[in-house]
């Protein structure tokens, strides 16, 4: 199966919404950085989509990161930017990310303007020109469910 299409039946095991926000944040991504390499990672607790400047993660700028309930873009450089509006999430050393709560939000100029500022510091920067590369870096045998789970009717 092609790399588009092996993406395509891993985000169809998520929620529609959450499916749909995170397909609208890597096209976003897409329109903004055409020259990335796409890392996809089917990792146990979630799905990975990686941008950066090559097939190294190490070197990725970018994530989109989904899970049952919600996605998160993730600025993997990120806990050095500035956030005036406080818009980034996390306390770690080296990433921040925003809570993608619906498909807009990947479109407000705030967020933009973070993509921007991250993309401009990033420590291995895009290549002008080059042409982008979606590759299946692992898929991990055992998962997490990918859709929210129904709570259990209590008995009274």
């Amino acid at each position: 199966m092609n790399p588009h299409r092996q993406l395509k039946v891993f985000l169809s095991k998520y929620d529609k919404n959450v499916a749909a926000t995170a397909k609208h944040a890597a096209a976003k991504l897409r329109k903004l950085i055409p020259p990335a390499t796409e890392l996809i990672y089917d990792n146990y607790n979630a799905l990975v989509i990686g941008f950066g400047p090559s097939e190294k993660a190490s070197e990725a700028i970018f994530s989109i990161v989904l899970y049952p309930k919600y996605a998160s873009l993730f600025l993997l450089q990120g806990a050095s930017l500035p956030d005036p509006n406080k818009r980034l999430e996390g306390s770690g050393n080296v990433a921040r990310h925003i809570k993608l709560r619906s498909k807009a939000t990947i479109d407000d100029p705030q967020i933009i303007e973070l993509v921007n500022l991250a993309l401009y510091r990033a420590k291995v920067p895009l290549k002008p020109g080059g042409r982008r590369k979606l590759i299946i870096k692992s898929v991990s045998k055992k998962k997490r469910p990918r859709k929210p789970s129904i709570p259990k009717k209590s008995k009274k």
